[in-house]
């Protein structure tokens, strides 16, 4: 079955399940710790894209300013 990991509560999410299968015996120890490495890579992934998005709003947005009331030296 594929997830569709997009956010960290997607994230949060599978790595509690992993934990939980970990514990079952339901998953090898290896394999549920190089999971925990993909997610863990995947979560920092996420945060950058999370912070491009915010830097570019607020860009657009001082540009917005700018237009409206244009700073001169």
């Amino acid at each position: 079955m594929a997830r569709r990991l997009n956010s960290h509560g997607d994230v949060r999410r599978y790595l509690a399940n992993v934990i939980n299968r970990l514990e079952k015996g339901e998953l090898d120890a290896k394999v549920a710790g190089k999971l925990g490495y993909l997610a863990g890579i995947l979560l920092k992934a996420l945060e950058g894209a999370e912070l491009a998005d915010r830097l570019a709003k607020i860009e657009e947005r001082i540009e917005k300013l700018m237009e409206v009331s244009p700073i001169n030296p």
